[in-house]
C-alpha cells in the first residue's frame, strides 16, 4: 500500500519565484445559481493535494488517508482482527483496512481478519468487507453484529457526521451524540484489550465523551492526523486497551 502524502505548504520545488504554485492552483468561477460557500468547497476539493492522491491511489475519498495515518501511529488493524466500521459509506476506511487485517488472505503466513462496514445508505462492494445495510441504532444492533462477525469484535471504528445544520454549536452537539450512540456501541460488542476511533469535533461538549470512555479504556487520545484541514474542527478520539 502506498505511503500517505506529505504535502508541504508553500513548497516550491527548486522554484525560487513561487510561480509554479500559483500556476497549479484552479480557481472556480461563480456560476449562475451556486452560492458562493459552494464555489468555495469546490475549489477546496480541486486543489486538495490528498484528494488528488486519494483518485491517484484509487481510493474512495481522502479520509482513507486518516485512518491510514491513524493506524500508522497505533498500530490497531493488525492482520486477523476483527473490525466493525460504523457509518462506512463510501467505503474508503474499508479499503485501507482491507489489506491490513489480511481479509482477503493475501499474506498465507498471517491470520485472516474480517470486517463488517455498516451503513443507512447502500454501499459500493469492497472487496475483503463484508456491508450491511442497517441501523447501528437498532436494539439489537450489538447482538446482530457479533452474530455476523463470529464473536466480538478487536476494533470499532467511526468516521460518520451528522447531516450539517449550518450552525457550528448545533453540529458539534449533533457529533458528539453520535459519537457517544457509537461509544456504548462500542462497549457492547469489543472484546478485551479493544480499540474504539471516533471522529468528533471540537467544541466543548466532548469532555463527557472523554469522561465515559477514559472509565471504560485504559488509554484515551484525542488526535489530529496530519490528512486533516487544518481549518477543520475534526479531531479523532484513539481510545485503546478496552477494559471489558
Amino acid at each position: 500500500m502506498s505511503k500517505s502524502p506529505t504535502p508541504k505548504s508553500g513548497a516550491k520545488s527548486g522554484n525560487t519565484s513561487g510561480r509554479g504554485q500559483r500556476d497549479l492552483t484552479v480557481k472556480v468561477k461563480t456560476a449562475k445559481g451556486r452560492k458562493l460557500s459552494s464555489t468555495k468547497w469546490l475549489e477546496r476539493q480541486l486543489n486538495d493535494p490528498y484528494v488528488v492522491r486519494a483518485k491517484a491511489d484509487g481510493y474512495r475519498g481522502r479520509a482513507a488517508y486518516k485512518i491510514m495515518e491513524l493506524d500508522d501511529k497505533f498500530g490497531f488493524l493488525k492482520p486477523g482482527a476483527r473490525v466493525v466500521d460504523l457509518g462506512c459509506a463510501p467505503g474508503g476506511w474499508l479499503q485501507v483496512a482491507v489489506p491490513r487485517i489480511n481479509s482477503l488472505g493475501e499474506r498465507p503466513n498471517k491470520p485472516i481478519g474480517r470486517i463488517i462496514g455498516l451503513d443507512l445508505q447502500e454501499v459500493v462492494p469492497v472487496p475483503g468487507a463484508e456491508l450491511r445495510q442497517m441501523d447501528f441504532l437498532a436494539d439489537d444492533a450489538d447482538a446482530q453484529v457479533k452474530e455476523w462477525l463470529g464473536g466480538e469484535a478487536d476494533v470499532v471504528m467511526s468516521d460518520m457526521a451528522a447531516a450539517s445544520s449550518g450552525h457550528k454549536q448545533t453540529d458539534h452537539l449533533r457529533i458528539i451524540a453520535l459519537c457517544e450512540a457509537a461509544a456504548y456501541l462500542a462497549f457492547d460488542i469489543l472484546s478485551p484489550g479493544g480499540t474504539f476511533i471516533c471522529k468528533v469535533l471540537a467544541g466543548g461538549a466532548e469532555g463527557d465523551l472523554q469522561k465515559i470512555l477514559k472509565q471504560k479504556f485504559t488509554k484515551v487520545e484525542n488526535v489530529k492526523p496530519p490528512s486533516s484541514r487544518s481549518d477543520s474542527s475534526e479531531k479523532f478520539v484513539v481510545a485503546t486497551g478496552f477494559r471489558g
